[in-house]
């Protein structure tokens, strides 16, 4: 005999990095962080938006008092002429320095509907401040509002000079036509300050983001800490390792964990009162048939004969339906799990024992973790008849192999180098009550007996040819999971 050191496959953490890369909707743990991470994102943005919008805005709107500063004092030094308008000496050292930055200049409308400039200031160096083609109806429409916006200025090397540019329409005593005041005034300092604010914003919104992701990842993982420990204590019941929930938990999950276990509780009790109906109606129906058949065993005569033929047969019958019956209540109990290797080692001792004179050698391997999900007297049963029935078959040896084939099975094969069954009579040799064989001691109903369970535990059986030049017996049953 050969006892076999197997594995069951490696239980895997269900919070493994892998299942992160799956879609959100399957796993609530990812749908949580995949939302939150979401408004987290969402929220952000929109605060660095506006932030860097806001300060943008109130730079402009400083630039803008400095413009409309500049642009009341050249109104004030302005004197309307007969020529024009003349700009008294404006004691503001930018607007003397040539290309400084800092620049104004008076125009007045054209019939046409452009400006014609009247004055400018000496920082200017002969050029003019950029005026949009709709500026002049901007202006009208104002009615003496400042109208601000960005142009080039002046100074073209190395880059185009930035400006701000502030206009204004007025009036001047002793001139009828209006007359538009300008200021413009290098921005650069202000869109480097903007650049800088927007890009310390920007750096500290994503650590904050990174930083509030992290934040929901663990507050998602220890909050759901509860969740995980009771699928595991379910997965526990499932496997056969636990008969409940033994766990105390948070008070939001705490009832399911009290309704999965009344849900266990009440399992446990139909199967426990069809096994008790089942129980009574052997009883109930086992009693009469053995008072007729040893009342008809003591009578000669055909009639008893005929009696006691016909009442075998109905405890055959009793028997067979008792039995299927019992294995499929067993079938719906949950948390059944009956390990191969301890029955297969059980049986291989006990008929190497039985079949001792003809030397029967039993050789059989079954990974350690490999367990049936069912009841232990079950399968003892199904593997008994299978093993015993090859051993009155084989000459001397006989081959037990067991393992999983995936998919919650598992297939047992037992072979044996006797004599073999021809094909056209295996599908016989599966009937209730076949003998295949009178000389040989037995009722017959070893394989139909484990046609019987084998199919009340959804499985199923096949004969073939062994290599070993006898019968080989495929069983599938089952598998609980390691």
């Amino acid at each position: 005999m050969t006892e076999a050191s197997g594995g069951g496959p490696v239980e895997t953490n269900g919070r493994s990095w892998g299942r992160w890369f799956g879609r959100p909707g399957k796993s609530l743990t990812r749908r949580l962080i995949w939302l939150a991470s979401a408004w987290i994102v969402l929220a952000l943005v929109l605060t660095g938006w506006a932030l860097t919008t806001q300060y943008q805005e109130s730079a402009l709107r400083r630039l803008g008092d400095v413009l409309a500063d500049t642009i009341d004092e050249v109104v004030v030094a302005s004197d309307a002429t007969a020529e024009g308008v003349t700009v008294s000496p404006i004691m503001d050292a930018l607007t003397l320095r040539a290309l400084s930055g800092k620049y104004w200049a008076v125009a007045e409308f054209e019939p046409r509907g452009g400006l014609r400039v009247l004055a400018r200031s000496p920082s200017l160096a002969g050029e003019s401040l950029v005026v949009p083609v709709d500026l002049p109806a901007r202006l009208r429409a104002a009615d003496g509002e400042t109208i601000s916006y960005n142009a080039a200025g002046p100074l073209r090397r190395p880059l185009p000079e930035p400006l701000r540019i502030a206009a204004s329409m007025k009036s001047l005593p002793g001139r009828d036509a209006p007359v538009v005041f300008m200021a413009g005034i290098n921005r650069s300092n202000i869109d480097d300050d903007t650049r800088e604010f927007a890009t310390f914003t920007w750096t500290s919104l994503l650590i904050l983001g990174l930083g509030l992701v992290i934040a929901v990842f663990l507050q998602v993982q220890i909050g759901l800490r509860p969740l995980y420990a009771l699928r595991n204590e379910i997965a526990a019941v499932r496997k056969g390792r636990a008969a409940r929930i033994a766990k105390v938990y948070p008070v939001e999950i705490q009832p399911l964990a009290e309704q999965v276990n009344r849900l266990l509780d009440h399992n446990q009790e139909t199967v426990e009162r069809q096994r008790t109906h089942v129980g009574n109606m052997a009883h109930a129906l086992k009693t009469p048939l053995s008072v007729m058949l040893a009342e008809a065993g003591n009578q000669p005569g055909v009639l008893p004969d005929m009696v006691r033929k016909q009442t075998e047969v109905m405890k055959a019958q009793v028997d067979h339906h008792l039995r299927r019956a019992r294995a499929a209540a067993r079938a719906q109990s949950l948390g059944e799990r009956t390990p191969i290797a301890e029955v297969l080692d059980e049986m291989a001792v006990m008929l190497e024992r039985v079949f001792e004179e003809k030397g029967v050698e039993i050789d059989w391997r079954a990974p350690d973790a490999l367990g049936f999900r069912g009841e232990r007297q079950d399968l003892q049963e199904i593997l008994g008849n299978l093993i015993e029935n090859a051993c009155k078959w084989s000459r001397r040896r006989v081959r037990v192999s067991a393992g999983p084939t995936g998919m919650g099975q598992m297939v047992v094969v037992v072979e044996d180098d006797g004599p073999g069954l021809p094909a056209d009579q295996r599908e016989a040799a599966l009937q209730r009550g076949a003998r295949m064989d009178e000389t040989t001691p037995g009722s017959g109903l070893g394989l139909s007996i484990v046609v019987e369970l084998t199919r009340a535990y959804g499985g199923r059986i096949t004969l073939a040819d062994s290599d070993l030049g006898g019968l080989k017996v495929l069983l599938e049953l089952p598998a609980a999971e390691a």
